[in-house]
């Protein structure tokens, strides 16, 4: 394994990304409020915009959430310490070696945030998220060639975005020309779910798990975009978790589990096997390696449930993890081992 970084280091961005959802909760103008749907519960900021009555969606109802919603009023007095803070948290990770986001993906990642992206349910999938692992689980990568991609993704549930009822803050079309994307062309003229930088060729996907047989394209109403459907994907964003990006005073975005990220990876390695994707596979085992290989140290419980999760999810699901797992025998061994924990 590679060395972990500094306590000092792993300290200072737990305690940025703290201030960073302090900071999200601080925003609320008015009343917040409990809705309930479809067994879920989630909180709502109900205030007056001049003549019209608006209902912001805050976020899924948790412990954690109730607290910070009950102390939004003591957080809004504390927004200027705050700042102060974030900054000096971000001067020590630098000093600390902690991977900084490169500028443009800084101030896409950001331009999104401020939109309500990830309030709105929206996760950074892929090797962007990968990237930020290294911080969340305290490691220093060292292992450039896995994480060479500027591309982003972007997932979120279709139901959720349906059931929302609220929506970005402006039109992420503007969003992506104000950063010089401009949208790729589909089959559906209408739909648009992937932007390219002209200058850069950096791609910016959005993605919703496929709950039917076909992989088609899908409206996500709340984001005001359609997103590529997937099979599996669902797995994948089911219990997100937010992360901050190190980029000007920290960024609150909305990463997948490590252990569910680790698992899915064996799966979408063994779909893109052969042909162009070739490369792309490999890429994935070896995400998948290094991440299992670090969990099975410091979170064997979690790894442990995440792979049997998808484990008993039918046939398909272990014939994608098994094919994967063949070529890599080191983790195969890591992931059996956990059953004797």
């Amino acid at each position: 394994m590679t060395q972990p970084h500094s306590l000092i280091a792993h300290s200072a961005y737990l305690d940025l990304k703290r201030l960073l959802r302090d900071d999200g909760t601080s925003a609320i103008l008015g009343k917040p409020h409990l809705v309930e749907r479809g067994g879920k519960a989630y909180w709502y900021d109900l205030f007056r915009l001049g003549s019209s009555v608006q209902n912001r969606y805050i976020g899924e109802d948790s412990p954690e959430l109730r607290d910070r919603i009950a102390r939004h009023t003591a957080l809004q007095a504390e927004a200027e310490a705050r700042s102060r803070e974030r900054s000096r948290l971000i001067r020590l990770l630098r000093a600390e070696g902690a991977p900084m986001a490169d500028r443009m993906t800084g101030a896409l990642l950001s331009a999104l945030a401020r939109n309500g992206v990830f309030r709105l349910g929206g996760t950074v999938v892929g090797t962007q998220a990968f990237r930020l692992y290294e911080m969340e689980l305290g490691l220093r990568y060292g292992i450039d060639a896995m994480a060479q991609t500027d591309d982003l993704d972007i997932a979120s549930f279709e139901r959720l975005s349906v059931a929302l009822g609220d929506h970005v803050e402006e039109d992420l079309a503007e969003t992506f020309r104000g950063l010089a994307f401009d949208p790729v062309p589909s089959l559906q003229d209408s739909a648009v779910w992937r932007w390219r930088q002209s200058s850069s060729g950096t791609l910016v996907e959005f993605l919703t798990p496929s709950f039917r047989p076909e992989e088609d394209i899908r409206p996500l109403p709340a984001l005001g975009v359609s997103a590529q459907s997937l099979h599996f994907l669902n797995y994948l964003i089911a219990q997100p978790i937010p992360a901050a990006l190190l980029y000007r005073s920290g960024v609150l975005i909305q990463i997948p589990r490590p252990e569910a990220f680790a698992i899915h990876k064996l799966i979408v390695a063994d779909r893109r096997r052969g042909g162009p994707d070739a490369l792309k596979s490999e890429k994935d085992r070896r995400q998948a390696a290094f991440l299992i290989a670090a969990l099975a140290e410091d979170r064997p419980d979690e790894l442990a449930e995440a792979y049997a999760g998808a484990m008993a999810r039918g046939p398909k699901w272990r014939d994608h993890i098994g094919r994967s797992l063949a070529r890599l025998p080191e983790t195969a061994a890591r992931l059996n081992t956990l059953d004797r924990l």
